[in-house]
């Protein structure tokens, strides 16, 4: 029987590498973990990495300084990082044991990414004149080999091959002349250029550079980082040894754990401080990065059966006649001598107008009925006669139906007279057409046409889509014609004599609702691909897509999508998910009235494509030019950030009246007196009331087990009583009559100034026993609670309004009640600065710094509310008034009662 041998040692040990691991210095774990950070992120698509951080002579600014630091970090490919990684960990990790943390981050931050970059950058640009692009961390495995080599040259200057005598610093120079030869895609001139300052490095003219250790001493006793940081190598620590003096990680762990755990008041008080910052920052900054090439998409059409511009438009030649015609028989009615005609051009639809309209669409062989209807809103009412007639497919079954709209009054008050016009040419045409070609073409309508002329572009359209829907008031007559469901809705506004130049696409709806993304699209490319019309949205004229131009119609459709209110008559029809829009022609160019007649017949070629309604594009998206859309998974994070602050704050307010104030009973309990004989809950009562609870360190931990109980009952009846009474402005608001809105809005800003106060006094002085600190903390945590959690919900349905609401909102977070023990000459001032700072962030003060920046006044701006309130259904009071205005008053609440 042959005897067992023991088998050979494996060359691979995993201990020794977890143990070399865990041992790594706490700058050499970061730099790796950046690393494998940026790789990971180079697996999405919606942010090119290498783009954004590599290092490009030609891309090289003021605005991209950044790339002489982030090239380092980025890889091409998981190969390319794992062998960097693999050669950069033992190098870098011996580098900051050698010389410490602090002057590896100095280094490594500076000189030692920015030199090589400038001399790569000045050979590559300027001597070469190309412009490679390079990444990688082999820059710094090249240099930090330049460098040993050179501490080698000093104790052993050569080593010999055969009779022949090579000095070792050259050793480098041939480990990147074979890297350029056997591995592909390197750059020989980078690593040349890491190799010369890494010479620089070991010969020592780099320590200009280096901090000197009084500094760093200084910084590391102030800031105790050996303390706080686990794997932090200190100027004492530093050792010409592979690992140095580090502390395990579980010991360093456990240590930041004990640390924590005799600190809770960091844990409690300040970290949740810092997080909420941190989230509005980050949001913010979010959505400022959208208008970047890296987040921007283009726009492309998601339903094939659209076909946009596939289509012969035959709208032109003796239709040009016709709409002449039209035009004359119109204008002699307003400039005859009758009722009508006096009004001139700013009268409404009136019956004469009216009855013209149904005998021109009569004739052109289309039914036709007519709707009255009435609404009243701050004591003014509106009132009139829509006329509209049908055009029933020849090879449809009525069940669907496209809408054109062509009110007397356009979005802007003025008189729609060609925009009538165009439309009343467009029915004739589409009934009947003009020669044999078009006849056979329009035996191809798929789904009836409706034809719509209101008296004005707010309430006319509102009350027939309401009808449409049997939703009408009992005040709106029902439609005696009807026909199937509507898919689409255009709406034509063509206000002038003159020819126009390009056309203005708007799309904004009631309460931020938006059409499909392909609607607009196909109006696009039709008007700027098949008839060679410009086109602009958000009245932006002149946009020469760069970074300012973007961000400048994002934020206009912000705000627009924000205020909630309709933009125009194509808004009525988006809360019944008909998508619309409307175009409206701009300056004075040579586009005529048959240009916009053939962009409006190939649109409705378009949408009578369809075999379903539009719902593969996006219904929620930020458009920053007529080409460039973002989709809400990519903007929806800033404003979840921004909510997300106010539910950190609560939470952490929550826990801390219950862990915090519970850690503070307990040491005052170890401390002895006449409360050791009383029960917890006594204890912590009697000290908040004493102001001894306040963000002092506590000194001990409480017992395990112990709990203190939450007084829920007055924060809870506080905030959902604010929360009711804000039902009270809504009201007021959308109730008084429209005279009387600007004097309401100055009291209600008064009254916002005087009731937080009462409300503190009644809480100090009309009760048993005043608040205790925990119930103050308790009711900003219940108010920010309900902040965060609507904000959070109402960014899914209105962006806009959320992040809006939510930036003004966010002092809130910060805001707390001043320790009455601090002394009167410091607290009376910072509580009124306080108050003074939230009152310029009240509603009202709100509502009338932006009337008075954009010079409507109060008056007009509350009016429209109402009005959108009352006949659109527009929501935006109900977010101001019962979820901004509660929130607000509690935060005046907190410094109010610093005052008393």
């Amino acid at each position: 029987m042959a005897t067992p041998t023991a088998l050979p040692p494996l060359p691979f040990n995993p201990a020794k590498v977890r143990s070399y691991v865990l041992r790594l210095p706490l700058f050499t774990r970061l730099v790796l973990l950046v690393i494998i950070a940026f790789w990971l992120l180079e697996l999405q698509t919606v942010w090119g990495v290498v783009q954004w951080g590599s290092l490009t002579p030609n891309e090289i600014g003021i605005g991209t300084m950044y790339r002489l630091n982030t090239y380092p970090f980025i890889h091409v490919g998981f190969f390319h990082a794992f062998v960097n990684l693999l050669a950069l960990t033992p190098l870098l990790e011996r580098f900051e044991a050698e010389h410490g943390t602090l002057t590896a981050v100095a280094l490594f931050i500076g000189p030692l990414s920015t030199f090589p970059a400038g001399i790569y950058i000045l050979i590559e640009k300027f001597i070469l004149h190309s412009n490679t692009a390079v990444v990688g961390a082999s820059i710094w495995i090249f240099l930090l080999l330049g460098s040993e080599a050179i501490k080698t040259f000093k104790s052993n200057p050569y080593f010999s091959l055969g009779t022949t005598k090579i000095p070792t610093w050259t050793s480098p120079l041939f480990a990147c002349a074979l890297i350029s030869i056997f591995v592909p895609n390197t750059s020989f001139l980078g690593h040349l250029s890491a190799i010369m300052i890494g010479y620089l490095l070991g010969l020592g003219y780099l320590k200009v550079f280096v901090p000197p250790e009084k500094i760093l001493r200084w910084i590391e006793g102030k800031l105790n980082l050996l303390g706080r940081l686990p794997h932090y190598v200190s100027v004492d620590q530093k050792t010409y040894g592979r690992y140095g003096v580090l502390p395990s990680a579980t010991a360093a762990v456990g240590a930041v754990i004990r640390k924590l755990r005799s600190n809770p008041q960091f844990l409690f008080v300040h970290l949740p401080y810092l997080l909420s910052l941190l989230c509005i920052v980050a949001g913010v900054v979010w959505l400022l990065l959208l208008p970047l090439e890296q987040y921007a998409r283009r726009t492309y059409i998601s339903e094939n059966a659209l076909l946009p511009g596939q289509v012969h438009a035959y709208f032109s030649g003796s239709e040009q006649n016709i709409f002449r015609g039209y035009k004359r028989e119109l204008e002699s009615l307003l400039n005859s001598g009758s009722q009508e005609g006096q009004e001139g051009k700013d009268s409404e639809l009136t019956p004469v107008i009216s009855d013209k309209i149904q005998s021109i669409l009569r004739a052109a062989g289309l039914k036709v009925a007519t709707q009255k209807y009435e609404y009243t809103s701050s004591r003014i009412t509106h009132e009139g006669q829509n006329v509209y007639a049908i055009i029933h497919a020849p090879r449809g079954d009525a069940t669907e139906a496209i809408v054109l709209v062509a009110a007397w009054k356009t979005a802007d008050g003025e008189l729609n007279l060609n925009g009538v016009s165009v439309a009343l040419t467009l029915a004739r045409y589409f009934k009947r057409g003009s020669n044999l070609m078009a006849m056979h073409c329009w035996s191809l309508w798929s789904k009836d046409i409706i034809f719509l002329f209101p008296p004005d572009s707010k309430s006319g359209t509102q009350a027939w889509i309401d009808a449409y829907h049997d939703m009408q008031p009992s005040s709106v007559q029902p439609l005696p014609l009807k026909s199937g469901a509507l898919q689409g809705g255009l709406v034509i506004e063509y206000p002038f004599d003159h020819r126009f130049e390009s056309l203005h696409i708007v799309y904004d709806g009631v309460n931020g609702q938006l059409p499909n993304l392909d609607l607009f699209n196909t109006a696009i490319s039709i008007a700027g691909g098949q008839m060679g019309i410009g086109t602009s949205l958000q009245e932006m004229w002149e946009h020469d897509d760069s970074y300012k131009k973007r961000l400048q119609t994002i934020l206009r459709g912000m705000v627009k999508q924000g205020f909630g209110h309709a933009t125009g008559a194509h808004s009525s029809f988006m809360p019944y998910h008909i998508d619309a829009i409307t175009l409206q022609t701009k300056g004075d160019g040579w586009q005529d009235e048959m240009a916009l007649g053939r962009t409006v017949e190939s649109l409705c070629r378009s949408l009578n494509n369809l075999l379903e309604h539009l719902h593969q594009s996006f219904f929620f998206y930020l458009l920053m030019h007529t080409n460039r859309f973002v989709s809400i998974g990519t903007y929806l994070p800033s404003a979840m950030l921004i909510a997300g602050n106010f539910t950190i704050m609560a939470i952490a307010l929550w826990m801390r009246t219950g862990y915090y104030m519970n850690a503070q009973a307990t040491s005052t309990t170890k401390e002895g007196g006449p409360q050791d004989k009383k029960s917890p809950i006594d204890r912590a009562t009697n000290t908040e009331k004493n102001g001894e609870l306040n963000d002092a360190n506590p000194k001990d931990l409480p017992s395990p087990g112990s709990v203190l109980e939450r007084q829920l009952a007055l924060p809870l009846t506080l905030v959902i009583g604010l929360h009711l009474l804000g039902l009270v402005p809504l009201f007021i608001f959308n109730n008084i009559h429209h005279k009387y809105y600007t004097t309401a809005t100055y009291t209600c800003l008064g009254a916002g100034v005087i009731l937080p106060l009462i409300v503190s006094a009644l809480l100090n002085h009309g009760f048993t026993s005043p608040p205790t600190t925990q119930q103050y903390f308790l009711t900003k945590s219940f108010s920010l609670l309900l902040l965060g959690l609507f904000l959070s919900t109402l960014a899914t349905l209105n962006f806009s309004l959320s992040f809006m609401v939510g930036l003004l909102c966010t002092p809130l977070s910060f805001v707390k009640r001043i320790n009455p023990q601090t002394k009167a000459a410091l607290r009376y001032p910072i509580a009124i600065l306080g108050l003074l700072a939230l009152n310029v962030l009240s509603p009202p003060a709100v509502l009338i710094g932006a009337c008075w920046h954009s010079g409507v006044s109060v008056e007009t701006v509350l009016t429209q509310a109402a009005f959108g309130w009352n006949v659109w259904g527009m929501w935006t009071q109900v977010v101001v008034w019962c979820v901004w205005w509660p929130a607000w008053v509690v935060g005046c609440v907190l410094l109010g009662s610093s005052l008393l």
